[in-house]
């Protein structure tokens, strides 16, 4: 998988939210907040591939959680994603 283009993290007012840049993907329906983990993932992992086991690797390398807790989040994380239309496979 990977980041769709033209999603990008940004900082507005302290909140991590991304924002759709060009005009295909705008849809100002949603706005997409991110908590500090989710965020941290997606600056990692920022035109890369990942699955699952590549976000599970870096929150064992960011945070202190258990490798089956990390593997769940991931996964979790990405379902999200890609039901909201950020990542592509």
């Amino acid at each position: 998988m990977k980041i769709k283009k033209g999603f990008r993290l940004r900082t507005v007012c302290g909140e991590n939210i991304i924002v759709a840049e060009g005009i295909e993907n705008i849809d100002f329906s949603h706005i997409i907040s991110m908590n500090e983990s989710s965020a941290f993932l997606w600056q990692k992992i920022q035109d890369t591939n990942f699955d699952a086991n590549t976000l599970t690797q870096l929150l064992l390398e960011e945070y202190e959680v258990d490798e089956a807790t990390a593997h769940k989040d991931a996964e979790a994380l990405i379902a999200k994603w890609q039901k909201i239309g950020i990542i592509e496979n």
